[in-house]
C-alpha cells in the first residue's frame, strides 16, 4: 500500500485530501501542529487503520523513520483577516517559516525518499492583478513589504524552493495555485468570506463587506478542489508544472453576500468597513492548463455548494 503525507493535514483543505485518499486506497500521514488546523476536522479518520496522525510542526526536523510515497504540503495559515484567531496576521512568522523552512524541510525528505512532491501555493502570488483572468505565466504585482506579504512572499519563495529541488536535486515536484475555495470543516473563527458570511447570516448578524464589495473573487467547492489536487500529483505529466486550481465563474464580494442572505433567508443586513491594505480587487483563475494536462474542471455549482456549507454550518449550531 503507497503511503501519502498530508502537511496541514488537519486543516480545512488538508483533511478533505486525507479523507479522499483514504477512499482511493492510500495510507494517510497527516502531520500537524495543530496552529490552525482543527483536531475536530480529523477526529473520525482517525478511527481508519490506515491513518496515522503526527502532531510535528514542519519546520523542525521530521522523524527519520518517514517514508512517504506521496507528499503534499498544505501546511500554513490562509485566512487574510486580521480578526480571525487562525489569520496569517495573528501568526505571521508562523506563516514564514511553513512557507519557506518547512518547505525545504519537506523537499529534503522527498529527494531522501524518491517521494512525488506537490507544493500548495495560493492565488495570492498574483497580487493585485494588472492582467485579468490570471494565468500561470503571470508573474505577479506583489508588495513584499505590505502586511500580507507575509503569506504571498513566503508562498513566492516556497515556489522558488520546489522549483529549484526539480530543476537541480531531481524531486518530482509540482505547484498548485489554490484560488477562494470553500465547503464544510471551515472554521467558524477562520475570518473568511464565505464563513464570515454564513455565520453572520445563520445569527442575524450584520453582513461585514470590506469597501464597497465590487472586488471580485471565484469560488471552488472544496470536492472540486481535492480533485484537481490529487489529479495533479497522480498525473504522470505534472512535474515541473505549476497549475492554477479554481473555479472561474466570479462573483462579486456583495453579490455574494446578497445570495448567502437569500439562501439562508437572512433577516441580515449589509455593513461596509475599510478594506484592508493590498486587498486584491480581481481574482479569478485561468484553468485552461488545468483543463489540458489534467482534464479538470470544477463541476459544483456555486448554489449547490453554498447550500452544502450552510447545512455544515447550521449542524455546528445544534
Amino acid at each position: 500500500m503507497q503511503v501519502a503525507m498530508v502537511a496541514g493535514g488537519a486543516g480545512f483543505i488538508g483533511s478533505h485530501l486525507c479523507r479522499q485518499l483514504l477512499t482511493k486506497g492510500y495510507k494517510v500521514i497527516c502531520v500537524d501542529n495543530l496552529l490552525t488546523g482543527s483536531p475536530q476536522n480529523i477526529q473520525k479518520l482517525q478511527e481508519d487503520k490506515n491513518f496515522t496522525f503526527l502532531n510535528h510542526d514542519i519546520t523542525c526536523c521530521l522523524p527519520e523513520d518517514l517514508q512517504p510515497d506521496f507528499i503534499f504540503h498544505l501546511a500554513s495559515p490562509a485566512s487574510p483577516n486580521e480578526k480571525s484567531k487562525i489569520s496569517y496576521l495573528t501568526f505571521p512568522v508562523a506563516t514564514m517559516m511553513a512557507n519557506t523552512k518547512g518547505t525545504l524541510e519537506l523537499l529534503q525528505l522527498a529527494k531522501k525518499c524518491g517521494a512525488k512532491f506537490l507544493f500548495a501555493s495560493t492565488s495570492e502570488v498574483y497580487g493585485e492583478p494588472l492582467e485579468h483572468p490570471q494565468n500561470e505565466e503571470y508573474r505577479g504585482n506583489v508588495s513584499t513589504i505590505g502586511p500580507r506579504s507575509v503569506y504571498d512572499e513566503s508562498k513566492r519563495f516556497g515556489e522558488t524552493l520546489t522549483s529549484y529541488f526539480w530543476r537541480k536535486e531531481g524531486v518530482d515536484a509540482r505547484i498548485i495555485r489554490i484560488f477562494n475555495t470553500y465547503g464544510p470543516y471551515m472554521q467558524k473563527e477562520d475570518g473568511r468570506v464565505v464563513s464570515n458570511f454564513i455565520t453572520q447570516a445563520l445569527e442575524d448578524k450584520s453582513l461585514t463587506i470590506y469597501g464597497d464589495g465590487s472586488q471580485t473573487r471565484s469560488f471552488c467547492y472544496v470536492s472540486d478542489m481535492v480533485e484537481g489536487i490529487m489529479r495533479t500529483m497522480f498525473s504522470d505529466n505534472t512535474k515541473g508544472e505549476v497549475i492554477n486550481l479554481g473555479n472561474p465563474s466570479e462573483k462579486t464580494v456583495l453579490e455574494l453576500a446578497h445570495f448567502v442572505k437569500e439562501l439562508v433567508d437572512s433577516g441580515s443586513e449589509i455593513a461596509h468597513e475599510d478594506l484592508p491594505m493590498d486587498d486584491p480587487t480581481q481574482r479569478n483563475p485561468d484553468i485552461t492548463k488545468a483543463k489540458r494536462l489534467l482534464d479538470w474542471a470544477p463541476t459544483v455549482s456555486i448554489e449547490e455548494g453554498i447550500k452544502k456549507t450552510i447545512e455544515y454550518f447550521k449542524s455546528l449550531q445544534a
